[in-house]
């Protein structure tokens, strides 16, 4: 199956939500996705060839709806998964780092001994809209010495423009799913 065909299998799946979490927005709901194990078999085999030439050495998946996928991407490739998690949610020692979303602000953290110094990432989340939270799992890495060799998302939200801001981290960023408005 090709990605097309694949985007459009799985839009037919997301339910849109008015104004959730707020008024105003307009929710892309991805459970009706994770109902059906023939396209999420797909998505995975999609994201796995894609991110086969990235030399990825760490999937990082951000909280909650990036770990869906993002564990069996790195178990099936033999790479290592973190969580990259809301603030206080992991025990131990950790960074974080604070950022802006589209309706608000929110803190994300990673366990200090995630990444070594010099390991190439890649970043995980369902959903990428401004880029504010991939952007701050993209400055954990960096805060712990990894490099970031890119971003995996199954949907993403183009006329918001966070693919300009991840830009900067890598030139790899990949999306399943495309909505221009």
């Amino acid at each position: 199956m090709n990605i097309k065909e694949l985007e459009q299998e799985v839009k037919g799946l997301i339910r849109e939500i008015p104004d959730f979490p707020v008024k105003g927005i307009l929710f892309k709901d991805i459970m009706p996705v994770l109902r059906n194990p023939q396209v999420c078999n797909k998505i995975i085999r999609t994201f796995e060839s894609v991110v086969r030439d990235w030399n990825g050495e760490v999937i990082a998946g951000i909280e909650s709806r990036g770990f869906f996928f993002g564990p069996s991407v790195a178990f099936n490739l033999g790479l290592p998964f973190v969580p990259v998690r809301k603030v206080g949610k992991l025990p131990g020692d950790t960074v974080a780092v604070s950022y802006n979303l589209e309706y608000g602000t929110a803190t994300i953290e990673m366990h200090s001994d995630a990444i070594q110094p010099g390991q190439r990432v890649i970043i995980h989340d369902d959903l990428l809209a401004t880029g504010g939270t991939a952007e701050a799992a993209a400055q954990l890495v960096q805060k712990l010495g990894g490099q970031v060799a890119g971003f995996l998302f199954l949907v993403e939200l183009d006329f918001l423009a966070g693919r300009e801001i991840l830009a900067k981290y890598s030139e790899n960023i990949f999306s399943i799913v495309h909505y221009e408005k």
